[in-house]
């Protein structure tokens, strides 16, 4: 699996490669927004490492610019200090982020989670997939495809997650952390921003109004629900 590392602080790039590298991953490297899309563009990249504040490119600007043409698994490298900044690129298509400093095996578990659901999004024959429904949103497992209305939907590998978990358990509602460990497979650190997040992103694209969601709801003080669809007997079609 190929991993594109971009920062502007060469000691943690050469840290993060030699890390990577240790674990049998084969790396790219990047000191800019610019570099890291050159990159992306070249070579078959499964995930990309992306700092927040880079000179010439930016990583927001960058991010921005890749999610018109990809939807690779992109993990933001951020200080506590760029909070804002970091709900702003996941609100951009980056599908979690780390807070420097952080422990080499925090990385590796959130690095292996992304590559795990961004193979399985890729599509495996071998697996057997389901036609779930639910209103006018219909997500085919076995081809990864979502629909709303009959037309296509692009969603990262995240959203993609999120909607087929909450899908598999209509009316059922889940907390920010509970569904953060059933998504994501790791702890809940800083869940209720990277959930909420996520969700809006994803009204966005299977919501016909988001700002008054039909199916993709808040429960107020509890967490999130997929709505039941009266017509369709436990969400299978």
């Amino acid at each position: 699996m190929n991993i594109l590392i971009c920062d502007d602080e060469r000691d943690i790039v050469s840290a993060l490669d030699i890390f990577l590298r240790g674990e049998g991953y084969n790396t790219y490297t990047a000191s800019n927004g610019y570099e890291m899309l050159d990159i992306a563009r070249r070579e078959q990249v499964h995930l990309i490492l992306l700092d927040i504040m880079m000179p010439e490119m930016d990583g927001l600007t960058a991010m921005t610019e890749l999610r018109r043409e990809s939807n690779t698994p992109v993990i933001l490298l951020t200080a506590k200090s760029e909070e804002d900044d970091m709900v702003r690129g996941l609100n951009l298509g980056a599908d979690d982020y780390i807070t420097k400093p952080f422990r080499p095996t925090e990385l590796l578990a959130r690095v292996r989670s992304q590559l795990r659901r961004y193979i399985q999004l890729g599509g495996s024959a071998e697996e057997d997939g389901s036609l779930l429904r639910i209103g006018g949103i219909t997500l085919d497992d076995k081809q990864k495809k979502v629909k709303l209305d009959g037309e296509e939907v692009s969603l990262t590998p995240t959203e993609y997650d999120i909607l087929h978990f909450l899908m598999q358990h209509p009316g059922e509602v889940f907390s920010p952390k509970e569904l953060y460990r059933r998504v994501w497979g790791d702890d809940p650190f800083g869940a209720e921003n990277t959930v909420a997040v996520h969700i809006r992103h994803l009204r966005e694209k299977v919501e016909i109004n988001p700002s008054e969601p039909r199916w993709l709801k808040v429960v107020w003080g509890q967490g999130y629900k997929m709505e039941k669809d009266p017509s369709d007997q436990g969400g299978q079609a």
